[in-house]
């Protein structure tokens, strides 16, 4: 069974950074996509980001490039989000997710990944 637990979250100041930590319990983690979302209070869940399987590409949504970076350590089964001059419009709760499939990358949808962890707030203070 996938398990995903993410990390890191808090309450910081505008302006300010973060760093998420996704720790997953696949065997082959380094076969597949990983990914960020984020879902504020009463909006859709969206794509903030995702990293290939070898961490050779990075995809980003519009909201957050330029202040995001995606990485990860197959050694340790782990996906990173650093986000760097948060905003207010930043705060969610931020999911780490992965396709179901092997080498999938299916885009920004959030159908498209079949394994969700439970979330880590992130709160933005103006």
């Amino acid at each position: 069974q996938v398990q995903l637990v993410e990390s890191g979250g808090g309450l910081v100041q505008a302006g300010g950074s973060l760093r998420l930590s996704c720790a997953a319990s696949l065997r082959t983690f380094s076969n597949y996509v990983m990914g960020w979302f984020r879902q504020a209070p009463g909006k859709e869940r969206t794509f903030v980001a995702a990293v290939s399987w070898i961490g050779s590409s990075m995809y980003y949504g519009d909201s957050v490039k330029g202040r995001a970076t995606i990485s990860r350590d197959n050694a340790k089964n782990t996906v990173y989000l650093q986000m760097n001059s948060l905003k207010p419009e930043d705060t969610a709760v931020y999911y780490c997710a992965t396709p179901g499939a092997m080498y999938y990358y299916g885009g920004v949808s959030a159908n498209q990944y079949d394994y969700w962890g439970q979330g880590t707030q992130v709160t933005v203070s103006s």
